[in-house]
């Protein structure tokens, strides 16, 4: 497998760690990065790798997929920097927020082999999950590679339409916001019910974690569950009281669709 990845921060860090730890061999993958400092970060996690201060054909040719992993605002010169090289390229992915495949195929020169991942922050302890959308451009073999590189940093969901990954960006591209936001909610209230702080993170974390298992590892639908943890006139029972009495599940399901629309929004340079 021979990789070229534009852009050497913490999420090509993640994918290029997640392969490496997954058997491909680290001389098989190029990165372009311009700041001395994260290159030699690199160097030094992974013995061997390519790194070029620039886009050249060295840090292109023989590729098999070039990853496109720089942020939204710096993707149309990295995609202009890129597009005399990528012609032979079987196929170009872009983990870029809100870029569309129109735009990053008119700034490649009209190359059209592109698919679209929105991974989110987990990845950087390789548990991610990604969103992915491919045309039909890009062949199976394409995709199958594809995948391959964002499961080295978790789960890949792909979708059907490009739109959809607006979606997959309110859900869970800013979910990761979400679970902290409710952590914060748990934290403080264990600390003013009189629990020391280390004592309140441990209680909050380790509930949603355990929780989280559970879920996962049951074939029942989270209301059941949340069904069966909740006796009439118990403790559970009042603290789902007050959550819908506050609309708390209405709330959330019209954050997420927010968050869907300004992607949406973003991608359409609004």
């Amino acid at each position: 497998m021979n990789l070229a990845f534009i852009g050497g921060g913490n999420m090509a860090s993640a994918l290029i760690g997640g392969l490496v730890n997954g058997g491909v061999d680290a001389r098989g993958v190029r990165v372009v990065e311009p700041y001395p400092a994260q290159q030699d970060k690199l160097r030094t996690r992974f013995p061997g790798i390519g790194i070029f201060a620039e886009v050249t054909a060295g840090a292109i040719d023989g590729a098999d997929l070039v990853l496109l992993a720089v942020k939204p605002q710096q993707m149309e010169e990295a995609a202009g920097a890129v597009k005399s090289f990528v012609t032979s390229i079987p196929v170009v992915m872009s983990i870029a927020a809100g870029t569309r495949i129109s735009d990053l195929s008119r700034w490649l020169g009209g190359y059209a082999r592109i698919v679209r991942a929105m991974p989110n922050t987990p990845a950087l302890i390789g548990a991610g999950v990604s969103g992915a959308f491919a045309p039909i451009e890009v062949t199976a073999a394409s995709r199958k590679l594809a995948s391959r590189v964002l499961e080295a940093a978790g789960t890949v969901v792909w979708v059907d339409r490009e739109d959809m990954l607006d979606a997959v960006t309110g859900v869970s591209g800013s979910g990761p916001a979400y679970v902290f936001y409710f952590l914060e909610a748990m934290e403080q209230a264990a600390r003013e019910l009189g629990f020391s702080a280390a004592d309140a993170r441990t209680l909050a974390y380790g509930t949603f974690a355990g929780a989280t298992k559970l879920a996962q590892a049951s074939e029942l639908e989270p209301g059941i569950l949340r069904a069966q943890v909740t006796s009439k006139n118990g403790t559970t029972e009042r603290a789902l009281a007050t959550l819908e009495a506050a609309h708390v599940k209405a709330h959330i399901i019209d954050a997420v669709k927010a968050a869907a629309e300004r992607a949406r929004e973003l991608g359409e340079g609004k």
